[in-house]
This record gives C-alpha cells, structure tokens and sequence, in this order.
C-alpha cells in the first residue's frame, strides 16, 4: 500500500466473511478497507469522548452556578 509516497507497512487480519462484507457495507464509494476502519474507529472514539462529557453533566454537584460565582 502505498500512502503519500511513503510505503506503510500492511497487515493481514484474519476475519469471517460476514464481517468483512459488514465493513463493506459500511465504506463509501472508493474507501479502502484501511480507511473504513480509521473513520469508524475515530467515530467510536468521538462518541465515548461525549459519552462522558454527558455524563459529567448529570452530575449537577461537580458545576457552580454563574448566579452563585
């Protein structure tokens, strides 16, 4: 694979047929497999990140109000 016009080092993950047709599904038009799963993976990545800013906010004791500062 080729990347930029440097050779990046691939590798090969053994995975059933369904899941590779599954992260197919998943790709837009020209993506490659690489792509597919750094997209999803940044995803993932961006939602545990809100996940916990959300649950930060349902813990009303850890926040002053501006009225009280």
């Amino acid at each position: 694979m080729v990347h930029l016009g440097t050779l990046m080092a691939t590798t090969t993950i053994p995975v059933e047929k369904e899941t590779r047709d599954r992260l197919r599904s998943l790709g837009k038009k020209g993506e490659t497999y690489t792509q597919i799963l750094n997209r999803l993976m940044s995803s993932a990545v961006y939602e545990e990140f809100m996940e916990r800013q959300y649950d930060r906010l349902k813990d009303k004791k850890a926040f002053v109000s501006l009225d009280e500062l």
